[in-house]
């Protein structure tokens, strides 16, 4: 995958939310303007790539308590250099459950959705952004996650609960596009 493709992705992904549609415009932007937008040392942002992790019900979530950030999110990460932005989703997928990878399914190879949030200033960099690019994956809810040291727990939440843990306006749209996968009718 090169950066083309990421813009191709974008190019394709749909939303009803106005608030991601922009995200999406921004995103289709930097990764214009930023031949490196993957790598992590990239200031003022980057790319990174992350999981939506449902039950093959889509009835719960997976989420982590985060270690660094000591908040509750979605696997994933830094892209570290790498363009293919999917393979780096499922790849942090893999390594902050510790599972193998053969028990994460893309459930689409499109994106599922698109943030962008800033990154306080710390020890690794200052404050930035992150350009964090969303796909859809399935795993066996009736597995032990063993995690990383990432993070302190690993939880499945019921999807009506996931605000309880991150009321994030992000979150709170994939949740939404989660019911509608369950509930096609509803779709607007």
């Amino acid at each position: 995958m090169h950066r083309r493709d990421l813009l191709s992705l974008l190019h394709h992904h749909r939303t009803p939310f106005m608030e991601e549609a922009a995200h999406v415009n921004r995103a289709l932007d930097f990764v214009e303007r930023h031949e490196n937008c993957f790598d992590c040392d990239l200031w003022p942002g980057h790319v990174t790539g992350s999981a939506w992790v449902v039950s093959p019900d889509r009835e719960r979530v997976l989420l982590l308590h985060h270690r660094k950030h000591d908040q509750w999110f979605q696997p994933g990460g830094h892209a570290d250099g790498d363009a293919d932005i999917l393979r780096v989703a499922l790849r942090e997928t893999s390594e902050e459950t510790g599972l193998d990878p053969s028990h994460v399914r893309l459930v689409s190879n499109a994106v599922f959705d698109v943030d962008i949030h800033s990154i306080l200033a710390s020890e690794r960099g200052p404050r930035h952004e992150h350009f964090d690019i969303r796909f859809l994956v399935e795993m066996d809810d009736d597995l032990e996650i063993p995690g990383n040291d990432e993070s302190h727990e690993i939880l499945w939440v019921p999807l009506p609960q996931v605000s309880r843990f991150n009321n994030n306006l992000s979150t709170h749209r994939m949740v939404e596009k989660t019911r509608r996968l369950r509930n096609p009718a509803n779709v607007a």
